[in-house]
C-alpha cells in the first residue's frame, strides 16, 4: 500500500478528489485559484478544465455537468466549457467561501462555509434541488469532509478546528439532520480534513499536518493508517473497477520546503472497497 504520484500538479490547496464512474476519471480542485482538474488513470494524464476563483468544492450532476461552489454563496454549473449560475450569493456569507460539499441520495447538496481569515466561523447549508438554501448549523469551526453511511441513515461531518467528526441521524425524505453526537475526536497536532465512507461503513479522513489517511471503524476507532508522502493531506475518493483504489489530494500551503511531493494527487491500492458517491440534481 505505497502511494504513487498520479498527477504532478503542485496544488496550493488540492481538495475534493472525486471519482467519476462513467468517465473512469478523477476530478479535484485547487481552491484559491479555483482550478478544476481531471485525471485519467488509463492514460496517466491530467488536464485543467475550468478556472473560477475560488472553488471550495463540487459535485457531479445527474446530467453529466459539474456543480461547483465558490465565494460568498456562489453556486454555478459547468458543462463542457459553458457556465450557468444557480445563485450568486447567500445572505450573511459576505467574506466567506464554500469549503467541502457532498450530494445526498436525493440530489440535494450539503455544503459547508468558512472564513479564510482565521477559520473560526463556519456554517452548514443544504442546497435543495430547486436551488433554495436551508441553513442547518450556525457555529461549525471550519466545516470540512462529509459522508453518508452505507445504509444512508447516518451523516458524518468534520469540524477541523476542534478535530472532531460528528455523526447525525439523516432523514432522506426531508434532508433533515438531527441528534448530533461526537463520532471521533483527536488530541493531535494534525487535523481531520476530507472524508469518505467505504462499503463496510469505515470512515476515512485525510490528516492535515499528519502525512496520512486513516480509517475509523463504524464505532469511531482508528483501525488503519496509510502514510502519504505529503504533510498536508486533504481528502480521498475511492475509484477504479473494484473501487479499491484511493485517490488522495494534498496541499503545498504551509508545507515545509522539504516536502517535495506536496500538492500532488496520489493513488494507492487498498484492502477495502469504496462505493460511488451520489449525483447532485440542483437547478436554478
Amino acid at each position: 500500500m505505497e502511494p504513487r504520484v498520479a498527477a504532478r500538479v503542485p496544488s496550493w490547496i488540492g481538495e475534493g478528489a472525486l471519482y467519476h464512474p462513467d468517465q473512469e476519471a478523477v476530478y479535484w480542485v485547487d481552491i484559491p485559484p479555483g482550478d478544476l482538474y481531471r485525471y485519467d488513470p488509463a492514460t496517466d494524464d491530467h488536464e485543467l478544465l475550468h478556472t473560477d476563483p475560488p472553488i471550495g468544492g463540487f459535485t457531479f450532476q445527474a446530467d453529466g455537468s459539474v456543480l461547483y461552489f465558490g465565494g460568498e454563496g456562489r453556486v454555478r454549473i459547468w458543462d463542457d466549457g459553458e457556465t450557468e449560475s444557480v445563485r450568486e450569493d447567500i445572505e450573511g456569507e459576505e467574506g466567506m467561501r464554500f469549503n467541502d460539499v457532498i450530494a445526498d441520495p436525493e440530489g440535494r447538496v450539503f455544503a459547508g462555509t468558512m472564513t479564510d481569515a482565521d477559520h473560526s466561523v463556519g456554517r452548514l447549508y443544504r442546497i435543495d434541488t430547486d436551488g433554495s438554501v436551508a441553513r442547518l448549523e450556525d457555529e461549525i469551526q471550519l466545516p470540512n469532509g462529509m459522508g453518508f453511511s452505507p445504509d444512508e441513515e447516518t451523516f458524518y461531518l468534520v469540524e477541523t478546528n476542534t478535530n472532531t467528526i460528528y455523526r447525525y441521524d439523516y432523514d432522506g425524505a426531508t434532508g433533515d439532520l438531527s441528534n448530533r453526537e461526537v463520532f471521533a475526536r483527536a488530541d493531535a497536532e494534525w487535523g481531520y480534513d476530507g472524508l469518505t465512507v467505504d462499503a463496510d461503513g469505515g470512515v476515512w479522513t485525510g490528516l492535515w499536518g499528519g502525512s496520512a489517511v486513516v480509517r475509523h471503524t463504524p464505532d469511531g476507532e482508528i483501525d488503519e493508517r496509510i502514510d502519504v508522502p505529503a504533510e498536508h493531506v486533504t481528502t480521498l475518493s475511492f475509484g477504479g473497477d473494484a473501487y479499491e483504489t484511493a485517490y488522495v489530494s494534498s496541499a503545498t500551503y504551509e508545507a515545509p520546503v522539504t516536502d517535495a511531493k506536496a500538492g500532488r494527487l496520489f493513488s494507492v491500492e487498498t484492502d477495502h472497497r469504496g462505493r460511488p458517491e451520489h449525483y447532485s440534481d440542483v437547478r436554478p
